[in-house]
Protein backbone atom coordinates (compact mmCIF):
# COMPACT_ATOMS: atom_id res chain seq x y z
CA UNK A 1 0.00 0.00 0.00
CA UNK A 2 1.27 3.89 -1.43
CA UNK A 3 1.71 6.16 1.43
CA UNK A 4 0.58 9.23 0.01
CA UNK A 5 3.15 11.90 -1.23
CA UNK A 6 1.30 14.81 0.64
CA UNK A 7 1.26 13.02 3.79
CA UNK A 8 4.88 11.16 3.46
CA UNK A 9 6.60 14.76 2.84
CA UNK A 10 5.24 16.58 5.70
CA UNK A 11 6.24 13.70 7.80
CA UNK A 12 9.73 13.13 6.77
CA UNK A 13 10.40 16.72 6.97
CA UNK A 14 9.25 17.16 10.82
CA UNK A 15 10.99 14.29 11.69
CA UNK A 16 14.52 14.97 9.66
CA UNK A 17 14.49 11.67 8.03
CA UNK A 18 14.42 10.33 4.44
CA UNK A 19 16.68 10.70 1.66
CA UNK A 20 17.30 13.91 -0.50
CA UNK A 21 18.05 13.49 -3.85
CA UNK A 22 18.95 16.41 -6.19
CA UNK A 23 18.82 15.85 -10.05
CA UNK A 24 21.19 16.52 -11.86
CA UNK A 25 19.12 19.80 -13.37
CA UNK A 26 16.72 19.71 -10.45
CA UNK A 27 15.86 23.28 -8.35
CA UNK A 28 18.18 24.42 -6.28
CA UNK A 29 16.23 26.64 -4.01
CA UNK A 30 12.85 28.26 -3.64
CA UNK A 31 12.52 31.90 -3.88
CA UNK A 32 9.67 33.70 -2.40
CA UNK A 33 8.56 37.64 -2.81
CA UNK A 34 5.29 39.34 -1.37
CA UNK A 35 4.73 41.81 -3.57
CA UNK A 36 2.94 44.87 -2.26
CA UNK A 37 1.13 42.54 0.70
CA UNK A 38 -1.15 41.76 -2.17
CA UNK A 39 0.10 38.53 -3.63
CA UNK A 40 3.03 36.44 -3.29
CA UNK A 41 4.83 34.12 -5.69
CA UNK A 42 6.89 31.43 -5.05
CA UNK A 43 9.06 30.08 -7.61
CA UNK A 44 12.12 27.17 -8.32
CA UNK A 45 13.48 27.13 -12.04
CA UNK A 46 12.54 27.50 -15.42
CA UNK A 47 11.70 25.36 -18.19
CA UNK A 48 15.42 25.57 -19.02
CA UNK A 49 16.57 23.98 -15.98
CA UNK A 50 13.32 21.72 -14.60
CA UNK A 51 13.26 18.54 -16.36
CA UNK A 52 10.13 16.95 -14.23
CA UNK A 53 6.77 19.10 -12.66
CA UNK A 54 7.82 19.40 -8.95
CA UNK A 55 4.45 19.75 -6.37
CA UNK A 56 4.87 22.32 -3.82
CA UNK A 57 3.57 22.32 -0.56
CA UNK A 58 3.53 24.96 2.75
CA UNK A 59 2.76 25.34 5.97
CA UNK A 60 2.78 28.02 8.77
CA UNK A 61 4.98 26.97 12.10
CA UNK A 62 2.48 25.86 14.77
CA UNK A 63 -0.45 27.00 12.95
CA UNK A 64 -1.92 25.53 9.56
CA UNK A 65 -1.68 21.98 8.03
CA UNK A 66 0.72 21.27 4.95
CA UNK A 67 -1.53 22.68 2.20
CA UNK A 68 -0.68 21.76 -1.30
CA UNK A 69 -0.50 25.11 -3.67
CA UNK A 70 -3.52 25.81 -5.50
CA UNK A 71 -2.58 27.81 -8.35
CA UNK A 72 0.93 26.50 -10.23
CA UNK A 73 2.94 28.56 -12.50
CA UNK A 74 3.68 27.17 -15.84
CA UNK A 75 5.84 27.57 -18.49
CA UNK A 76 5.44 25.37 -21.59
CA UNK A 77 3.81 22.68 -19.79
CA UNK A 78 6.37 22.66 -16.92
CA UNK A 79 5.59 24.18 -13.49
CA UNK A 80 8.00 26.55 -12.35
CA UNK A 81 6.39 28.17 -9.31
CA UNK A 82 3.11 28.92 -7.63
CA UNK A 83 1.05 31.70 -7.16
CA UNK A 84 -0.40 32.91 -3.67
CA UNK A 85 -3.66 35.31 -2.74
CA UNK A 86 -4.12 37.85 -0.57
CA UNK A 87 -5.90 35.47 2.34
CA UNK A 88 -2.97 32.59 1.96
CA UNK A 89 -0.60 35.32 3.25
CA UNK A 90 0.29 35.62 7.05
CA UNK A 91 3.38 37.67 8.07
CA UNK A 92 5.10 37.16 11.47
CA UNK A 93 4.67 33.40 11.14
CA UNK A 94 7.30 31.07 9.99
CA UNK A 95 6.46 30.05 6.75
CA UNK A 96 7.80 26.38 5.03
CA UNK A 97 7.49 25.08 1.37
CA UNK A 98 8.67 21.56 0.86
CA UNK A 99 9.39 20.69 -3.22
CA UNK A 100 9.39 16.85 -4.50
CA UNK A 101 9.13 14.88 -7.53
CA UNK A 102 9.86 11.93 -8.54
CA UNK A 103 12.09 10.77 -11.49
CA UNK A 104 12.84 7.46 -13.07
CA UNK A 105 11.18 6.06 -9.63
CA UNK A 106 13.25 7.89 -7.43
CA UNK A 107 11.79 10.49 -5.30
CA UNK A 108 13.23 14.05 -5.49
CA UNK A 109 12.60 16.08 -2.61
CA UNK A 110 14.03 19.47 -1.87
CA UNK A 111 12.72 21.21 1.53
CA UNK A 112 13.35 25.48 1.93
CA UNK A 113 14.51 27.41 4.80
CA UNK A 114 12.64 28.86 7.32
CA UNK A 115 11.05 32.38 5.87
CA UNK A 116 9.52 35.13 7.42
CA UNK A 117 7.09 36.90 5.09
CA UNK A 118 7.59 40.50 6.54
CA UNK A 119 10.92 40.24 5.32
CA UNK A 120 9.94 39.45 1.68
CA UNK A 121 7.78 42.41 0.91
CA UNK A 122 8.53 44.50 -2.05
CA UNK A 123 6.60 47.43 -2.32
CA UNK A 124 4.97 48.82 -5.60
CA UNK A 125 7.26 51.56 -7.77
CA UNK A 126 6.16 55.09 -6.42
CA UNK A 127 3.55 57.37 -8.52
CA UNK A 128 2.98 61.00 -9.07
CA UNK A 129 6.30 62.36 -9.18
CA UNK A 130 6.14 66.37 -9.10
CA UNK A 131 8.75 68.90 -8.83
CA UNK A 132 7.72 72.81 -7.63
CA UNK A 133 10.12 75.64 -7.26
CA UNK A 134 10.41 76.81 -4.25
CA UNK A 135 12.78 79.20 -4.73
CA UNK A 136 15.07 80.92 -7.65
CA UNK A 137 17.06 77.78 -7.11
CA UNK A 138 15.67 74.97 -4.92
CA UNK A 139 13.33 72.01 -6.24
CA UNK A 140 11.56 70.16 -3.97
CA UNK A 141 10.35 66.95 -4.90
CA UNK A 142 7.14 65.07 -3.79
CA UNK A 143 5.97 61.44 -4.95
CA UNK A 144 3.20 58.79 -3.58
CA UNK A 145 3.59 55.37 -3.03
CA UNK A 146 0.65 52.26 -3.94
CA UNK A 147 2.23 50.62 -0.82
CA UNK A 148 -0.73 50.48 1.52
CA UNK A 149 1.62 51.25 4.98
CA UNK A 150 3.38 54.57 3.90
CA UNK A 151 5.12 55.14 8.01
CA UNK A 152 6.86 51.28 6.84
CA UNK A 153 8.65 52.87 3.49
CA UNK A 154 11.77 54.27 3.63
CA UNK A 155 12.99 55.79 -0.15
CA UNK A 156 16.01 56.49 -2.62
CA UNK A 157 16.05 59.53 -4.97
CA UNK A 158 18.98 59.51 -7.98
CA UNK A 159 19.18 62.04 -10.37
CA UNK A 160 21.55 63.62 -12.75
CA UNK A 161 21.66 66.62 -15.30
CA UNK A 162 22.30 66.39 -19.18
CA UNK A 163 26.12 67.10 -18.40
CA UNK A 164 26.65 64.65 -15.53
CA UNK A 165 28.23 61.46 -16.50
CA UNK A 166 27.04 59.43 -13.67
CA UNK A 167 23.53 59.28 -10.99
CA UNK A 168 23.80 60.59 -8.01
CA UNK A 169 21.62 58.76 -5.35
CA UNK A 170 20.48 59.64 -1.80
CA UNK A 171 18.43 57.84 0.86
CA UNK A 172 14.80 59.79 1.72
CA UNK A 173 13.17 59.18 5.16
CA UNK A 174 10.09 60.79 3.61
CA UNK A 175 8.34 61.28 1.02
CA UNK A 176 9.70 64.71 -0.06
CA UNK A 177 13.44 65.91 -1.56
CA UNK A 178 14.91 69.02 -1.35
CA UNK A 179 17.38 70.04 -4.34
CA UNK A 180 19.27 72.84 -2.98
CA UNK A 181 20.73 73.96 -6.23
CA UNK A 182 20.08 74.17 -9.59
CA UNK A 183 21.67 75.21 -13.12
CA UNK A 184 19.01 76.77 -15.35
CA UNK A 185 21.11 76.03 -18.29
CA UNK A 186 20.90 72.35 -17.46
CA UNK A 187 17.73 69.95 -17.30
CA UNK A 188 17.51 67.10 -14.41
CA UNK A 189 16.15 63.45 -14.39
CA UNK A 190 14.52 62.36 -11.22
CA UNK A 191 13.62 58.68 -10.12
CA UNK A 192 12.34 57.37 -7.13
CA UNK A 193 12.30 53.83 -5.39
CA UNK A 194 11.26 52.60 -2.39
CA UNK A 195 11.65 49.45 0.24
CA UNK A 196 10.10 48.00 3.68
CA UNK A 197 12.30 49.88 6.25
CA UNK A 198 14.08 48.70 9.64
CA UNK A 199 10.79 49.18 12.02
CA UNK A 200 8.66 46.99 9.70
CA UNK A 201 10.91 44.22 8.21
CA UNK A 202 14.21 43.20 7.85
CA UNK A 203 14.53 43.09 4.06
CA UNK A 204 16.71 44.39 0.72
CA UNK A 205 14.36 44.19 -1.66
CA UNK A 206 13.87 47.32 -3.59
CA UNK A 207 10.49 48.18 -5.60
CA UNK A 208 11.33 48.58 -9.36
CA UNK A 209 12.23 52.84 -10.27
CA UNK A 210 9.50 55.29 -10.86
CA UNK A 211 8.39 56.73 -14.17
CA UNK A 212 11.30 59.28 -14.48
CA UNK A 213 10.43 63.21 -13.77
CA UNK A 214 12.31 65.68 -15.86
CA UNK A 215 13.27 69.28 -15.41
CA UNK A 216 14.41 71.99 -17.26
CA UNK A 217 15.33 72.79 -21.08
CA UNK A 218 16.51 70.23 -23.03
CA UNK A 219 18.57 71.27 -25.26
CA UNK A 220 18.23 68.07 -28.01
CA UNK A 221 14.65 68.79 -27.79
CA UNK A 222 14.84 72.53 -28.11
CA UNK A 223 16.87 72.04 -31.09
CA UNK A 224 14.10 69.83 -32.27
CA UNK A 225 11.13 71.46 -30.99
CA UNK A 226 12.95 74.76 -33.19
CA UNK A 227 12.92 72.58 -36.34
CA UNK A 228 9.71 71.49 -35.94
CA UNK A 229 8.55 75.40 -35.48
CA UNK A 230 10.57 76.07 -38.50
CA UNK A 231 8.39 73.15 -40.34
CA UNK A 232 4.97 74.95 -39.12
CA UNK A 233 5.82 78.41 -40.19
CA UNK A 234 7.87 77.77 -43.11
CA UNK A 235 6.07 75.22 -44.84
CA UNK A 236 2.76 74.00 -43.11
CA UNK A 237 1.49 77.44 -42.50
CA UNK A 238 2.06 79.24 -46.31
CA UNK A 239 0.31 75.89 -47.65
CA UNK A 240 -3.00 76.02 -45.58
CA UNK A 241 -2.97 79.78 -46.41
CA UNK A 242 -2.80 78.76 -50.34
CA UNK A 243 -5.90 76.35 -49.92
CA UNK A 244 -8.09 77.99 -47.79
CA UNK A 245 -7.79 81.23 -50.29
CA UNK A 246 -8.05 78.92 -53.15
CA UNK A 247 -11.30 77.57 -51.40
CA UNK A 248 -12.97 81.02 -50.76
CA UNK A 249 -11.87 81.92 -54.39
CA UNK A 250 -14.03 79.07 -55.75
CA UNK A 251 -17.07 79.29 -52.92
CA UNK A 252 -16.78 83.19 -54.05
CA UNK A 253 -16.73 82.42 -57.91
CA UNK A 254 -19.65 79.49 -57.50
CA UNK A 255 -22.05 81.13 -55.00
CA UNK A 256 -23.67 84.23 -56.54
CA UNK A 257 -25.03 85.06 -53.41
CA UNK A 258 -21.98 85.08 -51.35
CA UNK A 259 -20.20 87.26 -54.32
CA UNK A 260 -23.58 89.34 -53.88
CA UNK A 261 -23.37 89.63 -49.82
CA UNK A 262 -19.58 90.06 -49.69
CA UNK A 263 -19.13 92.53 -52.51
CA UNK A 264 -22.38 94.61 -53.31
CA UNK A 265 -22.82 96.36 -57.23
CA UNK A 266 -22.97 99.91 -56.70
CA UNK A 267 -26.54 100.99 -58.90
CA UNK A 268 -25.96 103.00 -62.21
CA UNK A 269 -29.05 104.04 -63.30
CA UNK A 270 -27.86 106.22 -66.37
CA UNK A 271 -27.86 102.76 -68.40
CA UNK A 272 -31.43 102.30 -67.33
CA UNK A 273 -32.50 105.35 -69.24
CA UNK A 274 -30.16 104.76 -72.79
CA UNK A 275 -33.25 103.27 -74.35
CA UNK A 276 -35.46 106.12 -73.37
CA UNK A 277 -33.61 109.06 -75.01
CA UNK A 278 -31.68 106.97 -78.32
CA UNK A 279 -34.44 104.81 -79.16
CA UNK A 280 -37.59 106.72 -78.50
CA UNK A 281 -36.06 110.46 -78.55
CA UNK A 282 -36.95 110.97 -75.11
CA UNK A 283 -41.01 109.54 -75.87
CA UNK A 284 -41.86 108.27 -72.30
CA UNK A 285 -45.15 106.77 -73.52
CA UNK A 286 -43.39 104.76 -76.17
CA UNK A 287 -40.61 103.54 -74.04
CA UNK A 288 -43.28 102.86 -70.68
CA UNK A 289 -45.29 100.92 -73.61
CA UNK A 290 -48.49 102.75 -72.38
CA UNK A 291 -50.84 101.52 -75.24
CA UNK A 292 -51.95 103.62 -78.21
CA UNK A 293 -55.62 103.32 -77.22
CA UNK A 294 -54.91 104.22 -74.02
CA UNK A 295 -53.08 107.66 -75.34
CA UNK A 296 -56.33 108.11 -77.40
CA UNK A 297 -58.59 108.03 -74.39
CA UNK A 298 -56.80 110.99 -72.98
CA UNK A 299 -57.32 113.26 -75.75
CA UNK A 300 -60.54 115.61 -76.32
CA UNK A 301 -63.20 114.07 -78.13
CA UNK A 302 -65.73 117.08 -79.12
CA UNK A 303 -65.38 120.50 -81.29
CA UNK A 304 -66.91 123.67 -81.15
CA UNK A 305 -67.89 125.96 -84.17
CA UNK A 306 -65.95 129.38 -84.56
CA UNK A 307 -68.60 132.12 -83.05
CA UNK A 308 -68.25 135.42 -84.69
CA UNK A 309 -69.34 138.74 -83.11
CA UNK A 310 -69.61 142.23 -84.19
CA UNK A 311 -70.53 145.37 -82.93
CA UNK A 312 -73.65 147.59 -84.41
CA UNK A 313 -72.44 151.25 -85.44
CA UNK A 314 -74.73 154.06 -84.01
CA UNK A 315 -77.41 155.59 -85.68
CA UNK A 316 -75.89 159.17 -85.39
CA UNK A 317 -73.09 158.47 -86.96
CA UNK A 318 -74.76 156.94 -89.37
CA UNK A 319 -77.60 159.35 -90.52
CA UNK A 320 -77.26 162.25 -92.91
CA UNK A 321 -76.73 165.70 -92.33
CA UNK A 322 -79.52 167.64 -94.06
CA UNK A 323 -79.65 171.70 -94.55
CA UNK A 324 -81.17 174.16 -96.33
CA UNK A 325 -79.38 172.99 -99.84
CA UNK A 326 -79.64 169.30 -99.61
CA UNK A 327 -82.99 168.74 -97.59
CA UNK A 328 -84.99 166.45 -99.58
CA UNK A 329 -88.19 167.54 -101.36
CA UNK A 330 -90.95 168.11 -99.30
CA UNK A 331 -89.72 170.13 -96.63
CA UNK A 332 -90.14 169.18 -92.85
CA UNK A 333 -93.42 168.05 -93.35
CA UNK A 334 -93.04 166.04 -96.32
CA UNK A 335 -93.73 162.24 -95.33
CA UNK A 336 -90.54 159.76 -95.06
CA UNK A 337 -90.70 157.70 -97.81
CA UNK A 338 -89.22 154.51 -97.07
CA UNK A 339 -85.68 153.22 -95.53
CA UNK A 340 -82.68 152.09 -97.14
CA UNK A 341 -82.02 148.74 -95.55
CA UNK A 342 -78.54 149.15 -93.30
CA UNK A 343 -75.76 145.83 -93.64
CA UNK A 344 -75.17 147.17 -90.68
CA UNK A 345 -78.74 146.81 -88.86
CA UNK A 346 -78.73 143.12 -87.63
CA UNK A 347 -75.63 141.02 -86.17
CA UNK A 348 -75.91 137.34 -88.13
CA UNK A 349 -74.65 134.81 -85.21
CA UNK A 350 -73.52 131.73 -86.82
CA UNK A 351 -74.57 128.77 -84.60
Amino acid sequence: MAVPAAFLAPVLLLCGLGPRLAAAHGPTGVECVLFNEEYMTCLWGSRETLTTNYSLYYWYENRSPVVECKRYLWDRGVSIGCHFNQSEIVQFQPFHVLLNASLNGQALEIRSKRMELQDLVKPGAPVNLTIRNMSSNQLQLTWSSPYPKAQCLEHAVKYKSNKDTSWIEHGVKGDIFSFPSVDYEKYYTFYVRSKINSYCGSTQLWSEWSVPVVWGRNTTSLAEEQLQWFWIHTVLVPIASCLLLLVLVVLLVRMERVWVILMPRIPNPSKNFDELFITHNGNFQEWAGVPKDMLESFKPNYSESICYVSELPSRESHDPQWDGSNRPPGGPGAPAGPREHSPYQNNYVGV
